[in-house]
């Protein structure tokens, strides 16, 4: 799933191609029983009202809530804003495409002489399309599992929408300090610090990448519960945790899977793992003789170094074991 660095590099990526468009028609065989009478694009009968309140829109700008893109529109005056949830296997992407009516599948493939990354066959589960006034290119949303979420809300809706409740703060704001983190942390003081690191009602953002990378630099075993943590060792997440979402972002996102930016394009953050995915080698901490290995922690599997990263309690426990 796409986390906080490569939702950002999106939102980037749209603002610098999309402000400023209007909406000319827009596109979906998304159909599903199980949305029906639900504020979804899934339904058809929402996505006529959607389609409908969406054509002829202006883009004023992009913005992101946790992991939630906001398109913000402007139409006759008034503001609403598309909120798109790339969930697991979703990307968006800008280019020329063109419509094939007599394709069985897939009936959207890019132009025979668009770029090279956008006929990659992870971009070619196309669900939705947005087209332009005065632009030959298309907006779309490639989506594998058909797991997205597309819907519409005003901009006074933002602050009550149930698609936008129970977020945490986000981590790249001003306003997220030290103590803010430290509090966060502490609502869940019993809880494995990997899976309260990714509970977006603590943090907005953190999945399972970011949280293996953040807890590596700052040597805190992923099972370690936040009571247990001593105050030296938080102090070194907090900043560990910001250092590597933004590092995400300058390295344009991670493509271990599938993510890929607006141009069809691979990220590079998977190029500078420390630990994520890097079962079996050596632990690439200076001085740091262990091995990284991999355990499933809360349902998700977590990398760690069986060395540098030790579970704290657990040598406490020795301790007044051995003490008796």
């Amino acid at each position: 799933m796409p986390e906080l660095p490569e939702v950002q590099t999106t939102v980037n990526g749209l603002n610098a191609r999309i402000t400023g468009l209007t909406i000319r028609d827009v596109w979906t065989d998304y159909n599903s029983s199980f949305h029906k009478g639900k504020d979804s694009i899934k339904d058809p009968a929402y996505f006529s009202h959607f389609k409908s309140a969406v054509e002829g829109a202006r883009i004023v700008r992009v913005d992101r809530i946790a992991k939630n893109i906001l398109v913000r529109i402007e139409k006759d005056g008034h503001r609403s804003v598309i909120l798109i949830h790339m969930k697991m296997t979703g990307h968006i992407m800008f280019g020329r495409y063109e419509f094939d009516s007599a394709a069985v599948r897939d009936p959207w493939k890019p132009a025979a002489d668009a770029s090279a990354a956008l006929h990659d066959p992870f971009n070619r589960f196309i669900h939705l399309v947005f087209s332009f006034e005065k632009s030959d290119k298309q907006l779309i949303l490639s989506d594998m599992r058909k797991f997205a979420k597309v819907t519409l809300i005003t901009e006074a809706e933002i602050a009550e929408s149930t698609h936008l409740a129970d977020i945490g703060p986000d981590p790249l704001t001003k306003e997220f300090t030290y103590d803010v983190f430290k509090t966060r942390i502490m609502r869940r003081p019993t809880g494995r610090i990997k899976n309260v690191l990714m509970d977006q009602s603590v943090i907005a953002g953190v999945g399972n990448i970011y949280s293996d990378e953040a807890l590596w630099r700052a040597g805190i075993h992923p099972e370690e519960q936040p009571k247990n943590i001593p105050e030296p060792l938080m102090k070194k997440l907090y900043p560990a945790l910001i250092a590597v979402l933004k590092s995400g972002i300058d390295f344009g996102g991670d493509s271990m899977s599938d993510y890929r930016n607006i141009d069809g394009e691979r990220g590079e953050f998977q190029e500078h793992h420390k630990v994520y995915r890097k079962k079996g080698l050596p632990c690439a901490k200076p001085g740091c003789t262990g091995t990284i290995i991999r355990k499933v922690v809360g349902g998700r599997s977590a990398h760690f170094c069986d060395t540098h990263q030790k579970l704290l309690i657990k040598k406490s426990v020795q301790k007044n074991t051995r003490s008796h």
